[in-house]
């Protein structure tokens, strides 16, 4: 079912059994795969790919000429780069060791946590889940899970250090970047957005941090 509030341009392809909530937006050349449900205030951009079965939540943005292949789910407040590609086989094969045509069933799904960003042109391997807020950089091929916070670049992807919830990459005591594991014993070990005004503690056990300081009135959410 689609929304009467939603937009689809007349050149997209919408399978069958498709949802596409409220003020939501499809593009030119769109493919939307069968049974895929988009949320409220979902934009997806020219010559992309959803395709069948994906769920994509609230207020989430998959540009154009993203491909995001079935198997994958994509929270609320996601945001996925131009040129972005989600995949959902690790083994590919075109034919089997006995020269048949492969089945091509998916791997473990991909997971998009709430708010995280895939930047333009990154992969995202079959079976990998990005945490909330995470930020992988443009072109990185993710390989491993991604911590909630994490900001993670290269091929493979590492982690190089930490975002704000607000998307800025925080900084340590000394006001330089945090790096990819803080010092967990300095005198003081919070880790600080110069942008809005967060705090948070890294939790070594869980590699991932923990917010302790709400963000200053009037700075971005």
């Amino acid at each position: 079912m689609i929304d009467p509030t939603a937009s689809v341009d007349p050149t997209a392809d919408v399978g069958d059994g498709v949802s596409v909530g409220s003020r939501s937006s499809i593009g030119g050349r769109t493919r939307i795969g069968r049974g895929a449900r988009l949320g409220d205030g979902v934009v997806v951009g020219r010559d992309a790919l959803v395709d069948d079965g994906v769920t994509v939540g609230d207020g989430s943005t998959v540009h154009d000429r993203a491909l995001v292949y079935a198997g994958t789910t994509i929270a609320e407040r996601v945001f996925v780069g131009p040129g972005a590609i989600v995949t959902n086989e690790r083994y590919p094969r075109a034919v089997t060791s006995t020269a048949d045509v492969a089945a091509g069933s998916p791997d473990p799904a991909v997971v998009l946590n709430a708010a995280s960003t895939i930047g333009a042109g990154a992969v995202i391997v079959a079976g990998v889940e990005v945490g909330r807020f995470a930020m992988v950089g443009a072109g990185a091929i993710v390989t491993a899970d991604v911590p909630a916070h994490a900001l993670v670049a290269g091929n493979p992807a590492r982690r190089l250090g930490w975002v704000c919830a607000c998307g800025r990459r925080l900084v340590d005591a000394n006001g330089d970047p945090a790096p990819a594991e803080p010092a967990q014993y300095s005198a003081n070990t919070g880790l600080t957005c110069t942008s809005c005004g967060r705090v948070y503690r890294y939790v070594p056990d869980a590699e991932t941090l923990e917010e302790r300081g709400a963000p200053r009135q009037g700075a971005p959410a």
